[in-house]
């Protein structure tokens, strides 16, 4: 079986991969995405997602050869806007009713890469809409939530608390929590990760 490596520190998608019964090891890349974002600032959010899932895959496939390395990013759109996670926890509530009542776009972005060069990609997006909640709720919601905060652009976890946001979602679960997991696998039988 061929060597697979996750490029990313998130604690969701090892669960994700995991869950599948996939075999891989994390080795976490040093990717400045703030500096990749600043200089592809022409870029739409789901572009974005692609581009910075690529750059981390390539870091860490250069220094581990032969190793089928994954990379992966999720960016959220709201009006056309690219968000960024939130510094601070006490920015979510501004962030939160900015997203009441609205729906909202998250980009996956998956790349998979060689010795430095990028051999698949995948690019898909799901539309959340949250509810009009309460100001109550949010309350509750903000004193409970804790590290998904700041951890997540939305300020949720899509498979926690936060899943109370939401009315309706238009797109695949695995997505939403930024491992389109089907494409990924089909890649993986392709690559010989994981038996056909």
């Amino acid at each position: 079986m061929t060597d697979f490596i996750l490029a990313s520190g998130s604690q969701i998608r090892r669960q994700v991969l995991e869950g599948a019964g996939v075999p891989f090891s994390v080795d976490k890349p040093d990717v400045d995405e703030s500096a990749i974002k600043a200089r592809r600032s022409e870029l739409d959010p789901a572009d974005m997602a692609l581009v910075l899932g690529r750059a981390k895959a390539e870091a860490v496939s250069t220094r581990r050869p032969g190793a089928l390395v994954l990379g992966a990013d999720q960016t959220m759109e709201l009006d056309g806007q690219l968000l960024d996670k939130l510094p601070r926890a006490d920015l979510a509530r501004e962030r939160l009713l900015a997203m009441r009542g609205r729906a909202h776009h998250l980009h996956s972005g998956l790349a998979l890469c060689r010795d430095g060069a990028c051999v698949w990609q995948h690019q898909q997006t799901s539309t959340l809409h949250v509810r009009a909640f309460s100001d109550a709720f949010l309350d509750m919601y903000l004193e409970e939530a804790g590290f998904a905060l700041t951890a997540s652009v939305g300020a949720y976890a899509f498979e926690g608390l936060g899943a109370q946001l939401f009315e309706r979602v238009e797109g695949d679960y695995y997505a939403i929590l930024g491992l389109p997991l089907l494409p990924l696998l089909a890649a993986l039988r392709q690559y010989g990760v994981i038996a056909p």
